[in-house]
């Protein structure tokens, strides 16, 4: 079984930046497409961004494109989520999931995701 740890997560004004990152550790031999989703109180949790297990492909949700940059490190076992830019409304806990995948794939469904993290709350202050 894989686990995922995120780290991160803070206060920010509006315009900062973060960086969070998702360390995965367990059966890192096995390929997985990377996801992070967020959840703000009394709302849904929702897709943010998701890159392949080769790295080749990203894919944002439209809320955050410009502003946030999904990528990852194979060798370090580890995704990263760039946040630019931010906004009160990108307050949330921001969750890393991994999907059973190999090569160019992408998910942007949370149901393709076997393996979650604890999250990390993010909070942009006005």
């Amino acid at each position: 079984q894989v686990q995922l740890v995120e780290s991160g997560g803070g206060l920010v004004q509006a315009g900062g930046s973060l960086r969070l990152s998702c360390a995965i550790s367990g059966r890192t031999f096995t390929n997985y497409a990377m996801g992070w989703f967020r959840q703000a109180p009394g709302k849904e949790r929702e897709f943010v961004a998701a890159v392949s297990w080769s790295g080749d492909r990203t894919s944002s949700a439209d809320s955050v494109k410009g502003r946030f940059t999904i990528s990852r490190d194979n060798a370090r076992n580890t995704v990263y989520l760039q946040m630019n830019s931010l906004k009160p409304e990108d307050t949330a806990v921001y969750y890393c999931a991994a999907a059973y995948s190999s090569g160019s794939y992408i998910y942007t469904g949370a149901r393709n995701y076997a393996v979650w993290g604890q999250g990390t709350q993010v909070t942009v202050s006005s």
